[in-house]
Protein backbone atom coordinates (compact mmCIF):
# COMPACT_ATOMS: atom_id res chain seq x y z
CA UNK A 1 0.00 0.00 0.00
CA UNK A 2 1.31 3.45 -0.90
CA UNK A 3 2.45 5.58 2.02
CA UNK A 4 -0.25 8.23 2.63
CA UNK A 5 2.49 10.84 2.91
CA UNK A 6 3.46 10.18 -0.70
CA UNK A 7 -0.17 10.23 -1.80
CA UNK A 8 -0.57 13.85 -0.72
CA UNK A 9 1.30 14.99 -3.82
CA UNK A 10 -1.49 13.55 -5.97
CA UNK A 11 -3.64 16.39 -4.62
CA UNK A 12 -0.91 19.03 -4.95
CA UNK A 13 -0.31 19.19 -1.22
CA UNK A 14 3.21 19.15 0.20
CA UNK A 15 4.07 18.07 3.70
CA UNK A 16 6.80 19.74 5.72
CA UNK A 17 8.38 18.76 9.01
CA UNK A 18 7.59 21.08 11.91
CA UNK A 19 10.87 20.48 13.71
CA UNK A 20 14.61 20.70 13.20
CA UNK A 21 17.52 19.46 15.29
CA UNK A 22 21.16 18.87 14.48
CA UNK A 23 20.87 15.18 15.33
CA UNK A 24 18.43 14.75 12.43
CA UNK A 25 21.05 16.18 10.10
CA UNK A 26 24.13 14.33 11.35
CA UNK A 27 22.38 10.96 11.71
CA UNK A 28 21.07 10.98 8.16
CA UNK A 29 17.45 10.99 9.36
CA UNK A 30 16.60 14.20 7.54
CA UNK A 31 18.12 12.96 4.28
CA UNK A 32 16.13 9.74 4.61
CA UNK A 33 12.88 11.63 5.20
CA UNK A 34 13.51 13.59 2.01
CA UNK A 35 14.58 10.74 -0.26
CA UNK A 36 12.35 7.95 1.04
CA UNK A 37 9.33 9.60 2.67
CA UNK A 38 8.68 12.53 0.37
CA UNK A 39 9.45 15.34 2.83
CA UNK A 40 9.38 18.63 0.95
CA UNK A 41 10.20 21.31 3.52
CA UNK A 42 10.93 22.19 7.16
CA UNK A 43 9.77 24.82 9.60
CA UNK A 44 11.52 25.84 12.80
CA UNK A 45 10.79 28.24 15.62
CA UNK A 46 12.25 29.26 19.00
CA UNK A 47 10.44 26.39 20.71
CA UNK A 48 11.94 23.72 18.47
CA UNK A 49 15.44 25.19 18.78
CA UNK A 50 15.06 25.46 22.56
CA UNK A 51 14.39 21.73 22.75
CA UNK A 52 17.04 20.79 20.19
CA UNK A 53 19.88 22.76 21.75
CA UNK A 54 19.19 22.10 25.42
CA UNK A 55 18.20 18.43 25.14
CA UNK A 56 21.32 17.22 23.36
CA UNK A 57 25.10 17.54 23.27
CA UNK A 58 25.11 17.94 19.49
CA UNK A 59 25.82 21.66 19.73
CA UNK A 60 28.44 21.63 22.50
CA UNK A 61 31.53 21.76 20.28
CA UNK A 62 30.26 24.74 18.30
CA UNK A 63 29.07 26.45 21.49
CA UNK A 64 32.52 26.09 23.07
CA UNK A 65 34.20 27.55 20.00
CA UNK A 66 31.79 30.49 19.87
CA UNK A 67 32.24 31.21 23.58
CA UNK A 68 36.03 31.24 23.08
CA UNK A 69 35.56 33.69 20.22
CA UNK A 70 33.72 36.06 22.56
CA UNK A 71 30.14 35.80 21.33
CA UNK A 72 27.25 36.50 23.69
CA UNK A 73 24.29 34.16 24.22
CA UNK A 74 22.09 35.70 21.52
CA UNK A 75 24.88 35.59 18.95
CA UNK A 76 25.66 31.99 19.86
CA UNK A 77 22.03 30.98 19.36
CA UNK A 78 21.93 32.64 15.97
CA UNK A 79 25.13 30.92 14.85
CA UNK A 80 23.73 27.55 15.95
CA UNK A 81 20.39 28.12 14.26
CA UNK A 82 21.89 29.47 11.04
CA UNK A 83 24.24 26.47 10.80
CA UNK A 84 21.31 24.04 11.12
CA UNK A 85 19.21 26.00 8.62
CA UNK A 86 22.05 26.10 6.08
CA UNK A 87 22.66 22.35 6.31
CA UNK A 88 18.95 21.59 6.09
CA UNK A 89 18.64 23.89 3.06
CA UNK A 90 21.47 21.99 1.39
CA UNK A 91 19.75 18.65 2.00
CA UNK A 92 16.50 20.03 0.55
CA UNK A 93 18.19 21.77 -2.38
CA UNK A 94 17.33 18.91 -4.80
CA UNK A 95 13.65 19.26 -3.87
CA UNK A 96 13.86 23.00 -4.46
CA UNK A 97 15.50 22.43 -7.85
CA UNK A 98 13.23 19.59 -8.98
CA UNK A 99 10.10 21.53 -7.99
CA UNK A 100 11.34 24.63 -9.80
CA UNK A 101 11.37 26.61 -6.58
CA UNK A 102 7.95 25.57 -5.31
CA UNK A 103 9.15 23.35 -2.46
CA UNK A 104 12.39 22.49 -0.65
CA UNK A 105 12.24 25.41 1.78
CA UNK A 106 13.51 25.67 5.35
CA UNK A 107 12.13 28.38 7.63
CA UNK A 108 13.96 30.48 10.22
CA UNK A 109 12.10 32.82 12.55
CA UNK A 110 13.03 36.37 13.51
CA UNK A 111 13.27 37.15 17.23
CA UNK A 112 9.75 36.96 18.71
CA UNK A 113 10.51 40.14 20.64
CA UNK A 114 10.16 42.04 17.36
CA UNK A 115 6.56 40.98 16.59
CA UNK A 116 5.25 44.53 17.05
CA UNK A 117 8.19 46.43 15.59
CA UNK A 118 8.15 46.63 11.79
CA UNK A 119 11.48 48.43 11.33
CA UNK A 120 13.41 46.13 13.64
CA UNK A 121 11.77 43.10 12.01
CA UNK A 122 12.88 44.21 8.56
CA UNK A 123 16.44 44.79 9.77
CA UNK A 124 16.57 41.30 11.24
CA UNK A 125 14.99 39.66 8.19
CA UNK A 126 17.63 41.17 5.93
CA UNK A 127 20.41 40.14 8.30
CA UNK A 128 19.21 36.55 8.75
CA UNK A 129 18.56 36.09 5.04
CA UNK A 130 22.10 37.23 4.28
CA UNK A 131 23.55 35.04 7.04
CA UNK A 132 21.87 31.86 5.76
CA UNK A 133 22.62 32.76 2.14
CA UNK A 134 20.53 30.01 0.56
CA UNK A 135 17.86 30.48 -2.13
CA UNK A 136 15.53 28.03 -0.37
CA UNK A 137 15.36 29.72 3.03
CA UNK A 138 12.12 31.31 4.20
CA UNK A 139 12.33 33.95 6.92
CA UNK A 140 9.35 33.81 9.27
CA UNK A 141 7.50 37.02 10.12
CA UNK A 142 4.40 37.00 12.35
CA UNK A 143 1.19 38.25 10.76
CA UNK A 144 0.67 40.96 13.38
CA UNK A 145 -0.43 44.48 12.38
CA UNK A 146 3.24 45.55 12.51
CA UNK A 147 4.20 42.49 10.53
CA UNK A 148 2.07 43.35 7.48
CA UNK A 149 4.19 46.27 6.19
CA UNK A 150 7.36 44.31 6.98
CA UNK A 151 6.05 41.33 5.01
CA UNK A 152 5.25 43.47 1.99
CA UNK A 153 8.59 45.28 2.12
CA UNK A 154 10.66 42.11 2.43
CA UNK A 155 8.82 40.37 -0.41
CA UNK A 156 9.27 43.49 -2.51
CA UNK A 157 13.01 43.24 -1.82
CA UNK A 158 12.93 39.65 -3.06
CA UNK A 159 13.32 37.90 0.31
CA UNK A 160 11.19 34.77 0.67
CA UNK A 161 8.82 34.92 3.63
CA UNK A 162 6.83 32.48 5.74
CA UNK A 163 4.08 34.45 7.50
CA UNK A 164 3.34 32.83 10.84
CA UNK A 165 0.78 33.09 13.66
CA UNK A 166 -2.25 33.53 11.44
CA UNK A 167 -5.51 32.61 13.17
CA UNK A 168 -8.09 35.01 11.69
CA UNK A 169 -9.31 34.93 8.10
CA UNK A 170 -9.04 38.73 7.92
CA UNK A 171 -5.37 38.52 8.91
CA UNK A 172 -4.78 35.83 6.29
CA UNK A 173 -6.39 38.02 3.66
CA UNK A 174 -4.22 40.96 4.71
CA UNK A 175 -0.99 39.02 4.18
CA UNK A 176 -2.21 37.60 0.87
CA UNK A 177 -2.90 41.11 -0.39
CA UNK A 178 0.50 42.25 0.93
CA UNK A 179 2.11 39.51 -1.18
CA UNK A 180 0.27 40.67 -4.29
CA UNK A 181 1.18 44.31 -3.68
CA UNK A 182 4.83 43.37 -3.28
CA UNK A 183 4.83 41.51 -6.60
CA UNK A 184 3.08 44.40 -8.34
CA UNK A 185 5.69 46.81 -7.03
CA UNK A 186 8.44 44.59 -8.41
CA UNK A 187 6.74 44.33 -11.78
CA UNK A 188 6.35 48.12 -11.91
CA UNK A 189 10.13 48.41 -11.53
CA UNK A 190 10.86 45.63 -14.04
CA UNK A 191 12.15 43.34 -11.30
CA UNK A 192 11.68 39.56 -11.69
CA UNK A 193 9.01 37.83 -9.62
CA UNK A 194 9.45 34.22 -10.71
CA UNK A 195 11.59 33.29 -7.71
CA UNK A 196 9.72 35.26 -5.04
CA UNK A 197 8.14 32.66 -2.75
CA UNK A 198 5.89 32.86 0.29
CA UNK A 199 3.62 30.71 2.43
CA UNK A 200 0.95 31.89 4.86
CA UNK A 201 0.90 29.72 7.99
CA UNK A 202 -2.67 29.35 9.24
CA UNK A 203 -2.88 27.80 12.71
CA UNK A 204 -5.34 25.06 13.62
CA UNK A 205 -5.36 23.03 16.84
CA UNK A 206 -4.70 25.98 19.14
CA UNK A 207 -8.04 27.43 18.02
CA UNK A 208 -9.94 24.35 19.12
CA UNK A 209 -8.13 24.22 22.46
CA UNK A 210 -9.37 27.70 23.36
CA UNK A 211 -12.81 27.45 21.73
CA UNK A 212 -13.48 24.06 23.35
CA UNK A 213 -12.60 25.59 26.71
CA UNK A 214 -15.07 28.41 26.12
CA UNK A 215 -17.70 25.96 24.88
CA UNK A 216 -17.29 23.84 27.98
CA UNK A 217 -18.52 26.79 30.03
CA UNK A 218 -21.74 26.72 28.04
CA UNK A 219 -22.56 23.01 28.18
CA UNK A 220 -24.30 23.08 31.55
CA UNK A 221 -25.61 26.61 31.83
CA UNK A 222 -29.09 27.66 32.86
CA UNK A 223 -29.77 28.71 29.30
CA UNK A 224 -31.94 26.89 26.78
CA UNK A 225 -31.38 23.22 26.10
CA UNK A 226 -31.04 24.08 22.45
CA UNK A 227 -28.01 26.25 23.14
CA UNK A 228 -26.48 23.49 25.26
CA UNK A 229 -26.80 20.92 22.51
CA UNK A 230 -25.36 23.33 19.96
CA UNK A 231 -22.35 23.98 22.18
CA UNK A 232 -21.75 20.26 22.58
CA UNK A 233 -21.92 19.70 18.83
CA UNK A 234 -19.43 22.50 18.19
CA UNK A 235 -16.61 20.94 20.19
CA UNK A 236 -13.57 20.44 17.96
CA UNK A 237 -15.21 21.99 14.90
CA UNK A 238 -13.96 25.57 14.77
CA UNK A 239 -10.37 25.23 13.59
CA UNK A 240 -11.18 23.12 10.53
CA UNK A 241 -14.18 25.28 9.61
CA UNK A 242 -12.07 28.42 9.91
CA UNK A 243 -9.32 26.94 7.72
CA UNK A 244 -11.75 25.79 5.05
CA UNK A 245 -13.14 29.31 4.76
CA UNK A 246 -9.62 30.76 4.69
CA UNK A 247 -8.95 28.47 1.71
CA UNK A 248 -11.97 29.96 -0.03
CA UNK A 249 -10.45 33.40 0.51
CA UNK A 250 -7.21 32.06 -0.98
CA UNK A 251 -9.03 30.88 -4.11
CA UNK A 252 -10.80 34.21 -4.48
CA UNK A 253 -7.70 36.38 -3.98
CA UNK A 254 -5.49 34.36 -6.31
CA UNK A 255 -7.88 34.58 -9.25
CA UNK A 256 -9.19 37.22 -11.59
CA UNK A 257 -7.52 39.75 -13.86
CA UNK A 258 -5.27 41.31 -11.23
CA UNK A 259 -3.69 37.99 -10.34
CA UNK A 260 -3.58 36.76 -13.94
CA UNK A 261 -1.51 39.81 -14.85
CA UNK A 262 1.07 38.67 -12.31
CA UNK A 263 1.03 35.02 -13.37
CA UNK A 264 1.81 36.20 -16.89
CA UNK A 265 5.03 37.60 -15.42
CA UNK A 266 5.84 34.31 -13.66
CA UNK A 267 4.20 34.81 -10.24
CA UNK A 268 3.46 31.85 -8.00
CA UNK A 269 0.58 31.73 -5.55
CA UNK A 270 1.30 32.26 -1.90
CA UNK A 271 0.32 28.85 -0.58
CA UNK A 272 -1.68 28.43 2.62
CA UNK A 273 0.31 26.35 5.10
CA UNK A 274 -1.64 24.47 7.75
CA UNK A 275 0.25 24.86 11.04
CA UNK A 276 -0.31 23.66 14.59
CA UNK A 277 -1.55 20.32 13.26
CA UNK A 278 -0.73 18.10 16.23
CA UNK A 279 -3.87 17.03 18.07
CA UNK A 280 -3.87 18.51 21.57
CA UNK A 281 -7.02 16.71 22.80
CA UNK A 282 -6.38 12.96 23.24
CA UNK A 283 -10.07 12.28 22.57
CA UNK A 284 -9.65 13.52 19.00
CA UNK A 285 -8.20 11.53 16.11
CA UNK A 286 -4.43 12.05 15.93
CA UNK A 287 -4.64 13.11 12.27
CA UNK A 288 -7.69 15.30 12.81
CA UNK A 289 -6.02 18.42 11.43
CA UNK A 290 -4.49 16.74 8.37
CA UNK A 291 -7.25 14.70 6.71
CA UNK A 292 -9.95 17.42 6.29
CA UNK A 293 -7.62 20.00 4.66
CA UNK A 294 -6.06 18.18 1.71
CA UNK A 295 -6.15 20.11 -1.54
CA UNK A 296 -4.30 22.00 -4.28
CA UNK A 297 -1.67 24.66 -3.61
CA UNK A 298 -1.42 23.86 0.10
CA UNK A 299 1.26 22.81 2.56
CA UNK A 300 0.67 20.86 5.75
CA UNK A 301 3.41 21.03 8.33
CA UNK A 302 3.54 18.26 10.94
CA UNK A 303 5.69 17.34 13.92
CA UNK A 304 7.34 13.92 13.76
CA UNK A 305 4.65 12.15 15.81
CA UNK A 306 1.88 13.38 13.52
CA UNK A 307 3.89 12.42 10.44
CA UNK A 308 4.26 8.89 11.84
CA UNK A 309 0.55 8.68 12.64
CA UNK A 310 -0.48 9.89 9.19
CA UNK A 311 1.94 7.51 7.47
CA UNK A 312 0.38 4.66 9.48
CA UNK A 313 -3.34 5.31 9.11
CA UNK A 314 -3.98 8.61 7.33
CA UNK A 315 -6.79 8.73 4.75
CA UNK A 316 -5.96 10.77 1.66
CA UNK A 317 -8.84 12.36 -0.25
CA UNK A 318 -9.58 15.77 -1.74
CA UNK A 319 -11.22 17.34 1.29
CA UNK A 320 -10.33 21.01 1.66
CA UNK A 321 -13.53 22.14 -0.08
CA UNK A 322 -15.81 19.44 1.33
CA UNK A 323 -18.66 20.39 3.68
CA UNK A 324 -18.34 24.14 3.17
CA UNK A 325 -21.97 24.73 4.18
CA UNK A 326 -21.26 22.96 7.46
CA UNK A 327 -18.17 25.11 7.98
CA UNK A 328 -20.19 28.31 7.55
CA UNK A 329 -22.88 26.97 9.88
CA UNK A 330 -20.36 26.01 12.56
CA UNK A 331 -19.01 29.55 12.72
CA UNK A 332 -22.53 31.01 12.80
CA UNK A 333 -23.47 28.63 15.61
CA UNK A 334 -20.35 29.63 17.49
CA UNK A 335 -21.51 33.23 17.45
CA UNK A 336 -25.01 32.16 18.52
CA UNK A 337 -23.71 30.60 21.74
CA UNK A 338 -21.85 33.78 22.61
CA UNK A 339 -18.30 33.08 21.42
CA UNK A 340 -16.71 35.84 19.35
CA UNK A 341 -14.20 34.31 16.95
CA UNK A 342 -12.45 37.65 16.47
CA UNK A 343 -11.73 37.72 20.19
CA UNK A 344 -10.49 34.14 20.07
CA UNK A 345 -8.13 34.69 17.14
CA UNK A 346 -6.68 37.95 18.51
CA UNK A 347 -6.08 36.36 21.89
CA UNK A 348 -4.40 33.40 20.24
CA UNK A 349 -2.11 35.59 18.16
CA UNK A 350 -1.06 37.54 21.27
CA UNK A 351 -0.52 34.31 23.20
CA UNK A 352 1.31 32.83 20.21
CA UNK A 353 3.89 35.61 20.30
CA UNK A 354 4.38 34.98 24.02
CA UNK A 355 4.68 31.21 23.44
CA UNK A 356 7.72 31.95 21.26
CA UNK A 357 9.15 34.63 23.55
CA UNK A 358 9.19 32.33 26.58
CA UNK A 359 11.33 29.52 25.08
CA UNK A 360 13.51 32.06 23.28
CA UNK A 361 14.30 33.86 26.53
CA UNK A 362 14.74 30.58 28.38
CA UNK A 363 17.20 29.43 25.75
CA UNK A 364 19.18 32.67 25.95
CA UNK A 365 19.36 32.35 29.73
CA UNK A 366 20.34 28.67 29.54
CA UNK A 367 23.06 29.37 26.98
CA UNK A 368 24.48 32.14 29.11
CA UNK A 369 24.51 29.88 32.16
CA UNK A 370 25.69 26.74 30.39
CA UNK A 371 28.48 28.37 28.48
CA UNK A 372 29.53 31.20 30.71
CA UNK A 373 28.70 33.42 27.77
CA UNK A 374 28.00 37.08 28.41
CA UNK A 375 24.33 37.65 29.24
CA UNK A 376 22.52 40.18 27.12
CA UNK A 377 19.26 41.96 27.76
CA UNK A 378 16.33 40.41 25.95
CA UNK A 379 15.33 42.40 22.92
CA UNK A 380 12.13 44.39 23.09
Amino acid sequence: MTNPLLQLMQYDQSYWLDDLARGMITSGELQQRVTEQGLRGITSNPSTFHKAILDSQDYDTQIERLVNEGYDATQIYEHLAVTDIQEACDILQPVYTDSDGTDGFVSLEVSPHLAHDAEATMHEVRRLSKAVDRPNVLIKIPGTPAGIPAIEAMLYEGINVNITLLFAIKDYEAVAHAYIRALERRVAENLPIRNVASVASFFLSRIDVLVDELLSHRLHTSGSKGDGRRADQLLGQTAIANAKLAYQSFKHIFAGDRWQALTAKGARVQRPLWASTSTKNPEYRDVRYIEPLIGPHTVTTMPADTIAAFADHGVVELTVEANLDQAHQSLRDLESVGINLDYVTQRLQDEGVQKFIDPYDALMDALATKCGAPQVAHRN
